[in-house]
């Protein structure tokens, strides 16, 4: 159920597709994204003013999501006459959907318009790669900016940082215990019950949920993966560890971050730094935070998650007593990002940083400039970088 309050506010990707759509000969658009972020109440708003007819089907909580349901859905869509627009909700719930989708639009190209949405990126962007090629446009939405809670719902930096980025869990947040409960079995256990463990293969599933608590304790840090293998109750090795980082990173839950460097092999091998893809994961996992070092952490933890959701490339940086917090990197220019919120931190690695990569903009992330950051996002790196 969502918060009566979330129709009014349109996040941007609504008005992306609807160029997208209305343009001559559009491709097949394919939308991705976590749960309960807004994606299926963007489209419907979408569908209020789009030209034209459309025919709607979700995917999700269908007996047999089959070949024969998806050609009988492409079937309704034709019958409302060429240039009608098909929307499949949870295409990835669909067996074998991407080669079922290209035989189609192979075989009567330009007929429809075609919009598929999905919640788990591993799923989705594997069908596209092998079947679709050349024949889509992905689209990415992610959790909701603090730019986004901020005007609709008023938030303001602290009550972000303790509930941010889910917006059909605000009606709860006065009664903790129901938020918990809200965010644990409506969001996260529907992530990791239907979009991970039902379409991939993890061996013992009680481990695999005691991984992603472990990780959300670990905001915005650096930790190796022995570490964090140490940590599980069960005998294995780093790559189990590496696989499951994988895993929810494709349900956009857990991020992990490589460490920059000019030499790839490095990057690759280097300790990941752990960025929860939200605010609200971290508190879910961990409890209301009262003191000034997890305050800091998570508010690292939300100028990272919202570095993420930019084009481009985001890594972490260290060599010795010397780090940056985050480096950014698209169309050739490099940032180098360093986050301050009130705790002691020396800006040293900056500088060590720009000496290393002469290219490279400095920029300092703060509570007082996080809002105008989140509002313009590479623009802000743009005006700011020295």
């Amino acid at each position: 159920m969502e918060d009566a309050r979330l129709p009014k506010f349109e996040r941007a990707f609504v008005a992306k597709m609807e160029g997208r759509l209305n343009g001559d000969m559009p491709l097949i658009q394919v939308l991705v994204g976590p749960r309960q972020v807004g994606k299926t109440t963007g489209v419907r708003q979408l569908l209020e003013r789009v030209k034209g007819r459309f025919f709607f089907a979700n995917a999700d909580g269908v007996l047999v999501s089959d070949q024969n349901w998806l050609i009988e859905q492409w079937q309704r869509a034709l019958a409302l006459g060429d240039g009608a627009l098909l929307v499949v909700d949870e295409i990835q719930k669909v067996s074998n959907w991407a080669e079922s989708v290209k035989a189609l639009w192979d075989a009567q190209p330009g007929r429809l318009k075609v919009l598929l949405l999905g919640s788990s990126s591993l799923q989705l962007q594997s069908g596209l790669k092998e079947s679709l090629a050349g024949r889509f446009e992905l689209t990415r939405v992610y959790h909701w900016a603090f730019a986004e809670m901020h005007r609709a719902f008023g938030y303001g930096l602290e009550r972000y940082l303790s509930f941010g980025g889910y917006p059909g869990a605000v009606r709860f947040e006065e009664d903790l215990e129901r938020w918990y409960t809200y965010m644990k079995e409506s969001i996260v256990e529907a992530v990791i019950g239907k979009d991970i463990l039902q379409n991939r293969r993890v061996a013992n599933p009680a481990l695999f949920r005691q991984a992603f608590e472990i990780l959300c304790h670990y905001p915005a840090q650096e930790i190796s993966f022995t570490k964090l293998l140490g940590q599980l109750q069960d005998r294995g090795n780093t790559d189990l560890v590496k696989y499951y980082i994988e895993l929810y990173g494709g349900a956009f839950l857990i991020y992990a971050l490589q460490k920059y460097s000019a030499k790839e092999w490095l990057a690759r091998s280097s300790s990941p730094k752990i960025l929860p893809a939200c605010p609200a994961l971290y508190t879910m996992a961990s409890g209301k935070w009262d003191d000034a070092e997890r305050r800091g952490r998570v508010f690292e933890l939300a100028v990272g998650a919202e570095l993420v959701q930019f084009p481009g490339e985001i890594y972490y940086w260290r060599e010795k007593q010397a780090e940056v917090d985050f480096v950014y990197k698209s169309h050739g220019q490099l940032y180098a990002i360093e986050v301050k919120s009130g705790r002691k931190k020396s800006t040293k690695g900056l500088d060590a940083f720009v000496a290393k990569f002469p290219q490279a903009g400095r920029v300092l992330i703060t509570p007082e400039n996080f809002l105008q950051f989140s509002q313009e996002r590479v623009g802000f790196l743009e005006k700011i970088a020295v």
